[in-house]
């Protein structure tokens, strides 16, 4: 945190700070240009699985090129951690820091999730969101955050000194040694920094902290993806 000055302000101030910011990656080559498409088909979106996870648990599923997914609030205001492998190559997984720099801290309609090197090509494709209508807060906060990491056991021994194995990074490798009879210590490393859904995060304005509120999410809402 930036908050505690020790070094002497130079004399050439002016001419170091007040520089108007550039965004270092446009993506408008790589905007979504079949959106119109996508928002067609899905309007004859026909369920062929469903998959209930219970809180404080993960659980995993398949979905093919070409087919749409949901992840749905049906209990409260709950929220959830989203791990994305290529099916075939578990090595190839979501990369959310480069996601994050292409598309901002937080994804909705139109953004896509882009995978790790050395492959670097969309996972999926946001293509509704049923909290779209929150957008950005007196306090930079929003839904759907690519900022957080996971919570996981080893932070929770660093800050409280508890042990607690059913926080995200918990589970989110419990669920993929389950899924693909591996190794929990090779599942433990893949496993990666998610997508936050449904959750309502920010960094404050004074320290730049990773903050979290109440999610807005209501049974019913959902974030829908195209594969």
């Amino acid at each position: 945190m930036k908050i505690k000055k020790f070094s002497e302000k130079p004399s050439d101030l002016k001419d170091r700070i007040g520089a108007k910011p550039i965004v270092c990656y446009p993506n408008t080559n790589i905007e979504e240009k079949n959106l119109s498409i996508l928002h067609s088909a899905r309007e004859h979106l026909v369920k062929k699985e469903e998959v209930i996870i219970s809180p404080r648990d993960a659980k995993t599923f398949e979905v093919k090129f070409g087919e749409f997914f949901r992840i749905e609030s049906v209990e409260g205001p709950q929220v959830g951690d989203l791990n994305l492998f290529n099916l075939n190559n578990l090595e190839e997984k979501f990369y959310s820091g480069k996601t994050r720099a292409l598309y901002g801290t937080h994804l909705s309609v139109g953004d896509k999730m882009f995978s790790s090197f050395p492959y670097l090509r969309s996972l999926a494709t946001i293509t509704w969101d049923t909290l779209d209508w929150y957008d950005y807060d007196k306090d930079g906060g929003s839904v759907h955050d690519v900022i957080g990491t996971r919570c996981d056991p080893y932070t929770s021994k660093l800050l409280s000194d508890n042990d607690y194995h059913y926080c995200c990074h918990s589970n989110l490798t419990r669920a993929l040694v389950k899924e693909k009879n591996i190794q929990l210590d090779h599942a433990e490393k893949i496993v990666h920094d998610v997508l936050n859904v449904f959750m309502l995060t920010g960094f404050t304005n004074d320290t730049k902290q990773y903050f979290m509120k109440a999610s807005p999410v209501r049974p019913g809402d959902y974030l829908e993806f195209f594969c």
